[in-house]
This record gives structure tokens, C-alpha cells and sequence, in this order.
């Protein structure tokens, strides 16, 4: 019983930290609008971008990313997986190569924009391995200031 009750505890404090990535654009646009937080879009191809999938476990998921993104940011991942078994729903599919037309042209992997709530493009950046979460961080807010 007081296994069931730690593990439930533990469950409980885990999504109090966890970032919140939203499901749709819409949903983050929408969450942009009514909390006044910017969005921070990230393009990436999470089953083929090595860049992609080291920004995601060096910066994206430290511990200090996500306490600091769940108070000051919208999150919206634009993913573009490759492999059969990670392809995305069509509509979210659609959705993320509309946003690749307008926000990443080039195609560029990974590609973080950071917009405010009328879509307008802050600052861009990609992925430097040098950086720690805390560097990560103040690279994005000096794109909000």
C-alpha cells in the first residue's frame, strides 16, 4: 500500500513539472493568446535528426528546461518523422508542413522559432552542443525582450 501510495505521489509531482507541449498549433496559438506567452516552435525529425534528438535529451527534457518553459512559454512541436510507425495523423501532418512553408523554408533540422501571440517570428536558432539548458534559455528570452 505504501508503494501504490509513493508511486501515485511521484506520478502527481511529475506532471506538475512537466511542460506542457500542446497537441495542435491551434491549441497553442490559442494558449499564446490567453496566457500572453510566446510560442517556441520547434521543427524536428524525431526518428532521423541526430541534431533533433540531441536538443531533445540535452536541452528539451533537462529538468531545468522544463520547470522554466512550463512558466514562460507556449510549446508546439512540429515534427516530421520518417519512419512508418511514427507517421504523424494527416491533419497534424498538414498543419506541420504549413508551418514549415511559412516559419522553415529552407528546411532547416532542428530549427526552434520563437514567435508572440500575432505569429510573429522573434528569433530563430537551431541546436549548439555547447550550450547548457541555462544558456539555452537565455538565448530564447533575449529574442523576447
Amino acid at each position: 500500500m505504501k508503494r501504490l501510495l509513493t508511486l501515485l505521489l511521484l506520478v502527481c509531482l511529475g506532471t506538475l513539472h512537466a511542460q506542457e507541449w500542446q497537441e495542435s498549433y491551434a491549441s497553442a496559438l490559442d494558449r499564446a493568446n490567453t496566457t500572453d506567452k510566446p510560442i517556441v516552435l520547434v521543427f524536428s525529425g524525431s526518428d532521423w535528426c541526430a541534431p533533433c534528438i540531441r536538443l531533445k535529451k540535452k536541452i528539451l527534457d533537462s529538468e531545468e528546461f522544463k520547470v522554466y518553459a512550463t512558466e514562460n512559454y507556449v510549446l508546439y512541436n512540429a515534427d516530421f518523422p520518417r519512419k512508418k510507425q511514427n507517421q504523424l495523423p494527416e491533419d497534424k501532418s498538414g498543419v506541420n508542413k504549413t508551418l514549415a512553408e511559412k516559419y522553415n523554408p529552407k528546411g532547416y533540422f532542428p530549427l526552434v522559432v520563437v514567435l508572440d501571440k500575432n505569429e510573429s517570428v522573434l528569433g530563430e536558432t537551431g541546436f549548439n552542443p555547447r550550450l547548457t539548458p541555462e544558456k539555452y534559455i537565455s538565448l530564447l528570452n533575449k529574442f523576447i525582450k
